[in-house]
């Protein structure tokens, strides 16, 4: 982590997808970050699955009736890389911004929410996947795996990634803390459940940027009442796509840095004085000096899933997940991963072989 005195200039985008066009969605996109880039930001932040658009209508509508709307998203959904990512990467690289862009990514039969990180001279230098969707979602998207719990070097400084509902899972917020993130950028889908899941979502950003002594740069989405309208018709139904949205920026010290978009469009800017996460770990280092890592630390199986596995070769044959970032050791087999032992502990594993405790023998 650099100690040097350096300012950045961070942009949180609230804007309506297109529901009729994804080149629309991509078109905006490409705006903003040219309208972020003239007001100095060097990073900017879009929200959840912005492109082609989150998937609202799976939560107002039963699972029988969302067939067709689920069919013309594999039909609008990414291809990573693709066009998608190459205009996306043209338009960083023309602006210098680092860029943080939430796709539905279609891999062959599934799709998947996928965090795109671009960097400032346009290379695409992580891609990673939900771990576990929420609720609705669970219809809709395959999940991602622990290979994207990464935190990458940018123009910007180090920046890690969650989506949504991940920041209620301790260990995906601690695996991106332990490799010390600087920014960390939050993506969520506004325009739905209402201000209690805006309120909510305040209180999870100021918690994570005190707890990791990190920023957080968070872009939710927003839907215009005509959109609403058109993914659910009966009024009763349209108050769950209303309220919800809270795109905000955060200091280490867990302090607003500009007041909360909460409605309507718009480009939240702040300057991020990176000296406050030094400031903040110097009284609160919580995977250094505040660490007891012999008593408690994090087992992460960080290898690619794959449905299929060769015993010969050196890579899987058919890679589930692809990534811009270094590939994972090939496993024979990886149903079940071995957590490291340290010295005089045994490893306990509990119904899931994918979560290891150590335990001090006694």
């Amino acid at each position: 982590m650099s100690i040097n005195k350096r300012m950045v200039r961070a942009a949180a985008v609230q804007i309506a997808p297109d529901l009729d066009s994804a080149d629309g969605t991509v078109a905006k996109v490409c705006q903003a970050i040219a309208d972020a880039a003239a007001q100095g930001a060097e990073l900017v932040v879009f929200p959840e699955t912005f492109v082609p658009y989150y998937p609202y209508f799976s939560f107002v509508r039963p699972p029988f009736a969302s067939g067709p709307e689920h069919l013309l998203l594999y039909e609008r959904a990414v291809q990573v890389p693709g066009p998608v990512t190459q205009a996306v990467a043209a338009a960083a690289r023309q602006h210098g911004a680092v860029v943080v862009l939430g796709v539905n990514e279609r891999d062959h039969g599934t799709l998947y929410n996928t965090q795109l990180v671009f960097d400032a001279d346009g290379e695409l230098v992580l891609k990673r996947r939900k771990i576990t969707p929420t609720y609705h979602e669970r219809m809709i998207w395959g999940q991602g795996d622990g290979s994207g719990l990464k935190v990458v070097d940018t123009r910007v400084g180090r920046l890690g990634a969650l989506a949504c509902w991940e920041h209620y899972n301790p260990l995906a917020r601690y695996s991106l803390m332990a490799q010390h993130e600087e920014i960390h950028c939050a993506q969520f889908p506004g325009s739905m459940v209402g201000q209690i899941f805006a309120d909510q979502m305040e209180v999870t950003l100021r918690h994570h940027a005190l707890e990791s002594g990190c920023f957080v740069v968070n872009a939710t989405g927003w839907l215009t009442d005509a959109q609403i309208a058109a993914i659910e018709p009966d009024p009763a139904a349209q108050k769950a796509l209303r309220g919800g949205c809270c795109t905000a920026i955060v200091s280490p010290e867990g302090k607003l840095l500009a007041e909360p978009l909460r409605s309507g469009e718009g480009i939240l800017i702040a300057d991020l004085d990176m000296e406050l996460v030094t400031k903040r770990k110097r009284m609160m280092d919580s995977v250094g000096h505040y660490a007891r890592p012999e008593l408690l630390h994090l087992v992460i199986d960080d290898r690619r899933a794959s449905p299929m596995s060769s015993l010969f070769s050196a890579e899987p044959a058919s890679p589930a997940q692809a990534h811009p970032n270094q590939a994972r050791p090939h496993h024979a087999d990886s149903r079940h991963p071995v957590a490291p032992q340290a010295s005089g502990a045994a490893s306990v594993h509990g119904p899931d072989h994918g979560a290891a405790i150590l335990r001090a023998a006694s």
